[in-house]
């Protein structure tokens, strides 16, 4: 599936939630679902700058030419937040990640319904995704790779 398919399929499943305590519930089961994330990239390395809780961000550059994003959170909200930004970004190229429009945060109203510092924090998260896939689009290029 295309990134943009994903976050059409993500607009669907939050079109069915009326109701934001529900929407936040729902947010809260996918962070519950989320892979954990190795122990040895909780470290201040990985730590997102400029989020109000914990959260660790790591990516790999896999054998495809994909990117695999591992990341994870103290507070249950952001790491919901987190897993629906893994499930649309992780396992595309560097260059799709790069020009990705992620315009589901608007279409499902997550935006306006988080409060200054959340949003803040959502905005380094994507911010250093796209910084991954930057750094791993020029790698490529430099290998003729891409």
């Amino acid at each position: 599936m295309t990134i943009n398919e994903i976050q059409d399929e993500l607009i669907e499943e939050f079109n069915d939630i009326d109701d934001w305590m529900d929407r936040y519930a729902y947010i809260i089961d996918m962070g519950n679902a989320l892979d954990p994330m190795p122990e040895e990239y909780k470290t201040p390395q990985y730590l997102i700058e400029g989020c109000q809780s914990r959260a660790w961000l790591h990516a790999d550059l896999n054998q495809e030419g994909t990117v695999v994003f591992k990341a994870d959170s103290d507070a249950i909200i952001v790491k919901g937040i987190i897993s629906m930004l893994l499930r649309v970004l992780s396992g595309h190229t560097p260059a799709e990640i790069a020009d990705a429009d992620l315009y589901f945060v608007d279409k499902i109203g997550l935006a306006e319904n988080l409060s200054p510092t959340r949003s803040n924090g959502l905005a380094a998260l994507v911010k250093q995704m796209k910084l991954y896939a930057l750094a791993y689009k020029a790698k490529l290029e430099a290998e003729g790779k891409n």
